[in-house]
């Protein structure tokens, strides 16, 4: 199969194979028009950008210019596969409109300057804000896109350098709760389960994961088993009828807003039934009678009445779950964006606890990550943590950080919890924070109500420093805009959800005088002159190895230890898990395999929180539980949410991603490939609701909730009734480069209509429960512009296409090669 065709069958052909083999490589590559492999002068190490998965390529690089990518074979992680954001994403580096010098804000006009008028400015204005107020009046937003070596000098600049607990990372609006689901069960962050799960697995279980389109490599090794002998049942918890949907042994299809009225439901089955290890239980878990005792409310007839589906499907997913030998559960965005997401994450935690299905081949939770650094954001501290996995309430954790940094321990901030960033816009509308230096991202487009959020960014009070690649909406409001490097550009590790860490090496030069994330990291603590408690310079490293050697100290004895790693292990061997260290010198593939978690009160990363409230709980609250070593099963009752349909606005919108774009498409929109397969905005729409409305394919229509509207052409699909989907990506730029959309224009972003409200546990927004109506606009001219692959015939393995020859072997077409085959 030619890579043309990986737009139209994205997962690429299939190569079957069973339970506990080994999943067969097939080498993906795609090289630029006009370049054959014979004229790639070298490749070079990295790994996927654009998406969670850490699929391990190469980068060809001819001319000094990146020319294509090819998978790697040898990688633990894709076996050679590549994704189509893989595939032709690399393209978006060359753009003729990358960012290539610094700009600050003359008049009311971001104009060009130089690196040392733009952070001569940045850190005048920064010594002022100190001076006047402390480090409260300063606050860092970053991305799930740069690497863990300038995530982590990133947090000991922000934490330990000027003391400000306003930090956090936009994986706040797509995996903090994968991070709080996993510290309310095993007292830290860090996923129990492995890729490899899926070799092993009878039951696969997605949480309101559509990992067809966010992690597509991975979908494809599902896909090689359901083609294989053997193959295992899938769940599928998704109102929509996503490719995982309709490979589905039983597809549930809730009501949005109601997971944890399904969990509850599925939960009482399997406890009612008998369907549990008790043994497992009295030697591993706590908590168990109190959810017992909760579920018992939630028979499947009255989950299947407020979850609206049918109670025989609860039944039979609760059979399959409950007696499947070998459980892998993956949770995603239709569980972490709703009101109630830690809460019902955690009960995909407790399934597998009451069942005892951790640590075993084929038994693991993956709480997954939607952004391809995600993890580090989180590990190092720019997620507002504190690094390591240490816990900001543990006076002693404290200790041991400023140990590691040589600062005082009243230097680094825990006397809150860290700020998210909610509550951080919340204190730049009231004028708290007035300086906001956001990297790598775009929350102009990205975060709830952005009709809120754009006039805060705006304000005259408010320095804005945007460092980015590309002109976003963001950084068009900004005071200061400074041109960063990317992938391929510079070098640095990163990790990804199963715990796999890659290094990403420097293929080509960055364009102009953008540099890579780290060095403006490194020279604006430079220029503060940020000193440790002896005087020495607060970041000792300068480049990214001798960075990395840093974090590995700073990691040391902690769940995430990095110091078996070094940058030439990942050159020798690939992809390494953590663990590594020397009890694991390999890596560790699957975590609490004998039992023992990291919820010791002197160990673990958090006491936990109330899920309804969110406030955290106390030491003593966190001791009464007797956790020591243990699991923690924690109960919930399911809670309306807090916007539902009424009269005026019987839907209810969700929002979420389509395989060809990543976030707000300021990369993968000028990849032509990509852009081409996905070029505007569209919204689902039932064939009912459709009919009710005289709403035909490819009408134009309007979505409005109370916070706005939006103007999209309808497909109508097998979505259920009374639900209405719109992908996020698109924002008020064009690929062409009009980036001037007015309001009522086709492609309005869809968080004009979400609204400002988060889970209570991880503070991460809402964006699946928003109450809106639809109304017909006009008739289109021809289909909704979507891509046709995520909603034509379904997927079931006998018509998936399969390579020729037996189970093992694949014979592909040029561009993609077989085992004996690999480059």
């Amino acid at each position: 199969m030619g890579t043309s065709d990986r737009i139209a069958e994205p997962w690429g052909i299939r190569t079957p194979y069973g339970p506990g083999e080994d999943w067969p490589v097939r080498v993906d590559t795609h090289l630029a028009d006009g370049v054959e492999d014979g004229d790639v002068e070298r490749w070079v190490r990295s790994a996927s950008l654009l998406h969670s998965n850490g699929d391990a390529m190469d980068i060809a690089v001819r001319d000094g210019r990146i020319v294509g990518v090819r998978g790697r074979a040898d990688d633990r992680v894709n076996h050679g596969r590549l994704g189509p954001k893989d595939l032709f994403g690399w393209q978006a580096n060359a753009s003729a409109d990358r960012l290539t010098t610094p700009l600050v804000r003359e008049n009311g006009r971001l104009v060009p300057t130089t690196w040392d008028t733009a952070m001569d400015r940045i850190c005048a204005r920064t010594r002022e804000l100190l001076d006047e107020q402390g480090p409260s009046a300063i606050g860092f937003y970053t991305t799930g896109q740069l690497f863990l070596e300038e995530y982590y000098t990133l947090g000991l600049v922000a934490h330990g350098g000027l003391g400000t607990n306003h930090v956090d990372g936009n994986t706040r609006l797509c995996t903090a709760t994968a991070a709080a689901a996993l510290k309310e069960s095993f007292a830290c962050d860090g996923q129990p389960g492995s890729y490899t799960d899926i070799d092993h697995a009878d039951v696969i279980a997605l949480f309101g994961h559509n990992m067809a389109e966010t992690q597509t490599v991975l979908w494809t090794r599902v896909l090689d088993r359901l083609a294989g002998p053997n193959p295992p049942a899938i769940v599928c918890v998704d109102p929509r009828p996503t490719p995982v949907a309709r490979a589905a042994t039983v597809h549930l299809a809730p009501r949005p807003g109601t997971n944890v009225a399904l969990m509850n439901g599925l939960l009482h089955e399997i406890i009612a039934r008998g369907w549990t290890d008790r043994d497992y239980i009295e030697r591993h878990v706590v908590g168990f009678e109190e959810l017992a005792e909760r579920v018992e409310d939630y028979p499947p007839e009255r989950a299947a009445a407020i979850c609206d589906v049918p109670v025989e499907r609860i039944r039979d997913a609760a059979r399959i779950l409950g007696t499947g030998e070998r459980v892998l559960s993956t949770v995603l965005q239709g569980f972490y964006q709703s009101h109630q997401a830690t809460a019902a994450a955690v009960q995909v935690n407790n399934l597998h606890l009451v069942r005892g299905m951790l640590g075993r081949p084929g038994c693991g939770i993956l709480q997954m990550n939607g952004q391809p650094t995600a993890q580090n954001t989180r590990e190092c501290g720019a997620d507002g943590d504190l690094p390591g996995f240490r816990n900001w309430a543990n006076d002693a954790h404290v200790e041991d950080l400023a140990r590691v940094w040589n600062v005082d321990t009243a230097q680094i901030p825990h006397y809150a919890p860290p700020t998210h960033v909610m509550q951080m816009m919340r204190y730049v509308e009231e004028g708290s924070i007035r300086l906001l230096w956001v990297s790598g991202t775009n929350p102009a487009v990205s975060l709830p109500e952005l009709s809120r959020v754009r006039p805060l960014l705006e304000q005259d009070r408010l320095t804005l420093v945007v460092q980015d690649i590309f002109l976003s909406e963001t950084a068009q409001l900004a005071d200061v805009v400074l041109p960063a490097a990317t992938w391929g550009e510079k070098t640095g590790t990163f990790t990804n959800a199963d715990r796999t860490v890659h290094l990403s090496e420097k293929a080509v030069d960055p364009p102009g005088q953008a540099r890579p994330d780290l060095d403006i990291f490194l020279d604006y603590a430079r220029r503060l002159d940020l000193r440790d408690k002896d005087g020495r310079p607060l970041v000792k490293w300068d480049d990214p190895e001798s960075a990395f050697e840093a974090w590995k100290e700073c990691s040391r004895g902690r769940p995430c230890d990095y110091t078996g790693i070094t940058y030439a292990a990942l050159r020798a061997r690939g992809g390494i898990q953590w663990p590594c260290n020397d009890e694991h010198p390999d890596g560790l593939e699957r975590l609490y395999a004998d039992g023992t978690f990291w919820s010791d009160p002197e160990q673990c990363e958090s006491y936990g929180r109330d899920m309804v409230t969110g406030a955290p709980l106390e030491p003593t609250e966190y001791r009464a539980m007797n956790p020591h070593g243990k699991a923690v099963i924690k109960a919930a009752a399911y809670q309306p949410p807090h916007e539902s349909p009424d009269d005026e606005h019987s839907f209810a919108l969700i929002t979420g991603r389509t395989l060809y774009h990543f976030h707000t498409r300021t990369k993968t929109a000028r990849a032509p490939q990509l852009q081409a397969a996905a070029p505007k905005v569209w919204v689902e729409v039932s064939r009912d609701d459709a009919a009710t409305h005289a709403i035909s394919e490819g009408d134009l229509v309007e979505v409005t909730t109370p916070r706005g509207s939006v103007r999209a052409r309808a497909r109508v699909c097998g979505i259920r009734d009374g639900v209405l989907f719109l992908p996020f990506h698109y924002g008020y730029w064009d690929a062409d480069g009009d980036t001037a959309r007015k309001p009522g224009d086709e492609d309005r972003a869809a968080n004009e209509l979400t609204l400002t409200d988060w889970d209570p546990a991880s503070k991460q927004p809402i964006f699946k429960t928003a109450a809106a109506r639809l109304r017909r606009i006009g008739p289109g001219a021809g289909p909704a512009p979507a891509p046709t692959t995520t909603a034509s015939a379904p997927l079931d393995p006998g018509i998936i296409p399969t390579a020729a020859g037996p189970a093992g072997e694949a014979r592909e077409e040029p561009r993609t090669t077989a085992p004996g085959d690999t480059p």
